[in-house]
């Protein structure tokens, strides 16, 4: 009973983790995190770095006494003074091995820099990489939301009526543009277009008479004259009478 108990208790809090979980957030939060580590880390380098300076300003140190020292032993044999000289030597050697500790030292000291520096590069290098794997994932989320939105949109078009409604006000629209442009039709077809035309060509021959008779009072034209006009019928009567 214990046990189904706990197992509920952990699908009750892993459904609650997950439901509240925004990948987005949580790949912006690990990219600070990232960035964050940076400094802490160019801190211990220094640090490394300071212990390395240190220990090669022991080691010239530790050399200088190394070389003093031996000159004093010698200044001391070369005076007779073998009792100073051994006092010198002792301590020569003391200074011999803390110099050989202090070389350890450093050198410990030099490859755990070099190492340090090859980690800062490395976690450079994966920073970089997982930065841009979480920009590039953050950038997909986003698309991803949008498209989403737009799905819901197109979705809501159905779903409202909006795609029912939106054609059929399409329709109406149409069917009545129909109808009136059928009523036009056949209001153009119950008109008498020959009668239209006969009017318009009267109205143009009354208008030519008018321009006419107006050209004559002011004397830009003269009437046929009448011989002219008679002479027509008279041969043409001739030549009937002499047909016959």
């Amino acid at each position: 009973m214990w046990q189904r108990f706990k197992r509920a208790m952990r699908s009750f809090a892993g459904f609650f983790v997950s439901s509240i979980e925004d990948p987005e957030l949580i790949l912006e939060q690990n990219i600070r995190d990232l960035n964050d580590q940076v400094p802490k880390m160019n801190e211990s380098i220094a640090m490394v770095r300071a212990n390395l300076t240190l220990l090669e300003k022991e080691n010239a140190k530790y050399q200088q006494d190394i070389r003093d020292l031996t000159a004093k032993v010698k200044a001391a044999i070369q005076a007779g003074r073998d009792d100073l000289a051994a006092q010198y030597a002792s301590k020569l050697q003391i200074e011999k091995g803390a110099l050989e500790r202090n070389q350890q030292q450093l050198d410990t000291a030099k490859q755990a820099y070099e190492k340090s520096l090859s980690l800062k590069k490395a976690f450079m290098r994966e920073k970089e990489r997982k930065t841009q794997e979480a920009m590039t994932a953050i950038r997909d989320a986003r698309r991803a939301q949008w498209q989403s939105k737009v799905a819901d949109a197109m979705e809501s078009f159905t779903v409202a009526g909006i795609d029912q409604t939106h054609g059929e006000m399409l329709r109406k629209v149409q069917e009545k543009a129909a109808v009136n442009e059928a009523r036009m039709q056949m209001a153009l077809d119950s008109v008498d277009h020959q009668a239209v035309q006969i009017e318009e060509d009267a109205e143009h021959l009354q208008a030519m008479d008018l321009v006419k008779q107006m050209k004559m009072e002011m004397g830009l034209d003269s009437p046929a004259p009448v011989s002219d006009v008679s002479a027509g019928p008279e041969k043409t009567i001739g030549k009937k009478v002499e047909i016959k």
